[in-house]
């Protein structure tokens, strides 16, 4: 019998798949189906805290204008007011996927005031969330700020949210660190329960005929799992927390390279956008099939 079990963030998982943050999570009947197609645990789309409503609504812009143009961006990706939550919608999004699922619930959370990391984290936590994910999506683009100014900024952030939550806390972090090593290794003395390797910035293009930025949004590639997949393997047994691959998993073999590496977990997230919820249950019979 093949035992697929693993252990993210001290949570006993029945198997390493588990959808990442996405507009997938924000139906319960989605959710749902989730669950009956094999994952694991499930991440729940981002909340973004209010203070950066205004930039949140000036990326809307640029993520939406244009996409009309392209039919499979219709498809792919849904107007951000659909699933974007206020506060207190998102917490009772969480109560309710408890209530309706058996499988963990990670609510995920991007913010920018540490009130706001902290007193919205609480928020999780009583609402039953089985744990947290920090998606720290910050480009530092002021010029006054030192590397270690970067790196003191994550570091702050999680021992702040630990103080006041007891359900584990994840760090899905960006790949542009000068010494990954060092980072991580500071974020995981201080408490760290997972660290989520990598993050996809958006990044926009131009259209030189019409002279303005122009949607630019892709959905991963399998190329695209080799750096998370390379880090994984370097800080493999450096750590003790728990490490999570995000980004490129699209076949079985994907999320059996992750696991080599040294991953607990194997998100997905555009192989689901792709190809549907049904695809969880075609990993899973893939890695079953090569353990055999």
């Amino acid at each position: 019998m093949v035992d697929l079990t693993t252990t993210y963030m001290g949570m006993k998982l029945n198997n390493p798949v588990v959808p990442s943050a996405s507009p997938l999570s924000a139906s319960l009947d989605t959710i749902k189906r989730i669950e009956d197609a094999g994952a694991a645990a499930v991440t729940l789309h981002s909340l973004f805290e209010e203070q950066i409503e205004f930039e949140a609504e000036a990326l809307t812009h640029f993520l939406e204008h244009g996409t009309e143009q392209f039919a499979e961006a219709l498809t792919y990706f849904p107007q951000v007011h659909e699933y974007r939550r206020e506060p207190d919608d998102y917490v009772e999004h969480i109560r309710q996927a408890k209530a309706a699922v058996d499988i963990p619930i990670i609510a995920s959370l991007n913010g920018v005031s540490t009130g706001g990391w902290i007193r919205y984290a609480k928020h999780f936590e009583e609402a039953g969330a089985d744990a947290v994910e920090l998606n720290v999506y910050f480009i530092p683009t002021n010029d006054n700020l030192m590397s270690y100014d970067v790196e003191d900024l994550y570091v702050k952030l999680l021992k702040e949210v630990k103080k006041h939550v007891n359900v584990p806390v994840a760090m899905k972090l960006s790949p542009y660190f000068s010494a990954m090593p060092h980072v991580a290794s500071m974020l995981d003395a201080e408490g760290a329960d997972a660290l989520v390797l990598f993050n996809r910035f958006y990044q926009p293009d131009i259209d030189i005929e019409e002279l303005e930025v122009c949607p630019n949004l892709q959905l991963s590639s399998p190329v695209e799992m080799r750096l998370p997949m390379r880090w994984i393997a370097i800080l493999y047994g450096r750590l003790d927390c728990s490490m999570a691959l995000t980004s490129g998993i699209h076949t079985a073999e994907d999320v059996i390279k992750a696991v080599m590496v040294g991953a607990d977990v194997a998100n997905v997230c555009s192989v689901l956008l792709k190809g549907g919820i049904g695809k969880i249950g075609e990993l899973l019979a893939g890695v079953t099939t090569w353990m055999e």
